[in-house]
């Protein structure tokens, strides 16, 4: 499946922070939406999985230690059904409504997690990801970069997909790359272990040019 082919929102924006653990993904799209909603936009943010009630059902069985291992092909279809309850409950009302929505994660988490992490076949999983969320891609996905080396020394406590092995890791920062490399008019590229405000100022910055190319008020 090309990484260019895909509809995009032509009401609202849609932007995605994508990465590996402890990359700042939730920190930057708090800023980010701090800084838009200054500026008079409306922004939902959200982020998968668990933005739904569905969705929280999800997070708890993927996530948890206690639901031990998991038929890595269960895993992907649980990951792939919060994102078809999130596209329909949360990311497409309010696209149409003309806001902006700004996902921590979103299907390149499936690509690399599920994909390349869980040795999945990557264009299978693309094709039930994508029908999963109608084939919606973000404006601009932000690939917030980081060694997995130094990401997971940022938690005390793991989850059960931060407990996975470093080689696991590596080969999830390994997809996330390539998939950015794939489309580069889609992506932003950042090293995650520059300051936060200078990596904040970098990512509005690129947005704000977007909103004006896209006419986004």
């Amino acid at each position: 499946m090309s990484a260019h082919a895909g509809t995009y929102s032509a009401t609202g924006m849609f932007l995605c922070f994508e990465g590996g653990e402890g990359a700042g993904k939730s920190t930057q799209a708090r800023i980010l939406r701090q800084r838009l909603e200054d500026e008079g936009h409306v922004v939902v943010l959200t982020r998968e999985p668990g933005a739904t009630p569905v969705g929280a059902e999800v997070r708890r069985i993927v996530l948890d230690p206690a639901t031990g291992e998991l038929s890595h092909r269960t895993e992907a279809l649980l990951y792939a059904a919060d994102k078809a309850e999130h596209v329909h409950a949360v990311v497409l009302p309010a696209l149409d409504r003309g806001e902006v929505v700004i996902t921590d994660r979103y299907v390149d988490s499936t690509l690399a997690y599920q994909g390349a992490g869980r040795d999945l076949s990557t264009e299978e999983l693309e094709q039930v990801a994508r029908w999963a969320t109608g084939d919606l891609r973000p404006h601009l996905t932000v690939l917030l970069d980081l060694e997995p080396a130094d990401g997971l020394t940022r938690f005390d406590e793991r989850d059960r997909i931060e407990g996975e092995s470093i080689e696991f890791h590596r080969r999830v920062r390994a997809e996330f790359l390539r998939l950015a490399a794939s489309d580069p008019d889609h992506y932003l590229v950042l090293d995650a272990r520059a300051p936060v405000d200078e990596i904040a100022d970098a990512v509005h910055t690129h947005v704000m040019k977007l909103m004006t190319v896209g006419g986004v008020r």
